[in-house]
């Protein structure tokens, strides 16, 4: 079979993470051909991978979000149906459109995306809806607004689309409209697995971010929820990581009778291999993450700055790479404004050959799904302090059916006391540590098994197949 899968901003241009997980995903299923549909920022991206990528990837298609449209056809006046220009008006208000209807016109019509956004069409339907919805906003605003917010999709429904047996798209999004295309095009399945839940987290962004006009947040808001409809409503199947996910994602659109929980997994066997860390000597904490934003390592800092003020011996290795080497820099910089002594930043290593070396592990995030690096810490028989974010509390204290314990501490997001609270207790109770790990690497033994988790999906790509027949 040859599978198409579909990601945002993560493999094979990032490691960790998503990207870790496809890379082992597609490595796991020797017997199909994937190809690779990989969308990024820019073109300056285009061909950056930080993956050897395994045999059974036949192809790889790039896609940029910015970068040069498709060429105008000015010489061919535009035309629109009735059906095509209501697809085209819900689209401008971020509504539900008829996605089939906005592919024809962007595939089969081949109209490109900047004759559309300078024609009459255009300019006279948001003129409509700017009287009706925004009277007392400049037209101008709105008009670059709508214009920014388009372009970029607009570009990625023009893309050429590889032919595959089925599209698996790993979020919603661009990606989810991808799929929903590759589907419409070739008369195929797609199935969508979302690791976090796409549609909040651009929620969050949004409501913090400064670019973003105040009257129009809740416009930006609105098409990352069309976004995810496209996705939710063309799907054949939809899956998460996690039960509270599932139903996430019915609140915000998709059919329950669609929805699935398939669970993360790990390679338990080589990390459960690794000794416990004997009591005696100095504690090491590690933090295994990329250094975003999303990741709030500042929070950490905080934190760590307070055990390291009652536990001066302890330490902090922070490892993975630098995706926003601006944060990685302020990051630096906070070190040394709160004067921490024994904070590292390793840059990416081999986890596998360093999980050893550290007494339990951190990690401070403000979303989450159902993170890799804990599950790795579970095996190794590592507890961990997390935040409330995504499946993380269940992870730590377990859910219906499991007594194998607490295997470590969960705290509020964004709460360097209640963070720091956590770590110091790790730190000064051995015993605890020990037995939390302990609880720890039973419940990746039991639940999180990367073997389980490829037959689930092996499963679950058959029942997309019977339902779509």
């Amino acid at each position: 079979m040859r599978i198409c899968v579909i990601l945002e901003g993560c493999y094979p241009y990032v490691t960790g993470g998503v990207s870790s997980w496809m890379h082992q995903y597609i490595q796991a299923m020797p017997q199909h051909e994937f190809v690779v549909w990989a969308i990024n920022a820019d073109p300056s991206q285009n061909g950056r991978f930080r993956y050897t990528l395994p045999d059974n990837v036949v192809e790889v298609r790039e896609v940029s979000l910015t970068g040069t449209p498709r060429e105008t056809r000015r010489s061919r006046p535009l035309r629109f149906s009735e059906e095509e220009l209501e697809a085209l008006r819900a689209l401008l208000e971020c509504a539900r459109p008829d996605w089939e209807e906005l592919f024809y016109i962007f595939q089969e019509k081949g109209v490109a995306p900047v004759d559309f956004l300078a024609s009459e069409y255009f300019v006279n339907i948001l003129t409509e809806i700017c009287r009706e919805k925004y009277p007392y906003t400049a037209f101008s605003d709105y008009f670059h607004t709508v214009r920014s917010m388009l372009m970029p999709l607009l570009h990625v429904m023009c893309t050429e689309v590889p032919k595959a047996d089925l599209y698996h798209t790993i979020a919603t999004g661009y990606a989810g409209v991808l799929a929903r295309l590759g589907s419409y095009k070739y008369d195929v399945p797609f199935l969508l697995t979302e690791h976090g839940i796409y549609t909040r987290e651009r929620e969050e962004e949004i409501i913090r971010a400064g670019w973003v006009l105040p009257d129009f947040k809740d416009l930006w808001i609105r098409f990352f929820y069309m976004l995810s409809s496209a996705a939710y409503d063309g799907a054949t199947m939809v899956t998460s990581l996690f039960a509270r996910a599932s139903r996430i994602q019915t609140e915000i659109g998709a059919d329950p009778a669609k929805c699935r929980a398939v669970a993360n997994g790990i390679h338990f066997d080589r990390f459960s291999r690794i000794p416990e860390r004997k009591p005696g000597g100095p504690v090491q904490i590690g933090a295994v993450l990329r250094i975003a934003p999303i990741k709030d390592v500042k929070t950490m800092l905080y934190a760590f700055a307070e055990v390291e003020q009652h536990l001066p011996q302890t330490r902090l290795f922070i490892a993975g790479p630098e995706d926003d080497p601006e944060y990685a820099e302020e990051c630096r910089e906070l070190v040394k404004q709160l004067k921490i002594r024994n904070a590292v930043f390793m840059g990416t290593i081999d986890v596998l050959k360093h999980m050893g070396d550290f007494d339990f592990t951190v990690l401070s995030s403000i979303s989450e799904g159902q993170p890799l690096s804990v599950l790795e810490s579970f095996a190794a028989g590592r507890p961990c302090v997390t935040t409330d974010v995504g499946c993380c509390k269940e992870l730590i204290y377990g859910e219906e059916n499991d007594t194998f314990g607490q295997a470590g501490y969960c705290v509020p997001p964004m709460q360097p006391h209640e963070l720091a609270r956590a770590m110091e207790d790790l730190c000064r109770n051995s015993a605890r540590r020990l037995q939390m790990g302990r609880a720890a690497r039973q419940r990746a033994e039991a639940f999180y098994r990367h073997e389980d988790m490829i037959k689930h999906y092996l499963e679950t790509y058959d029942e997309v197949f019977r339902r779509w027949k």
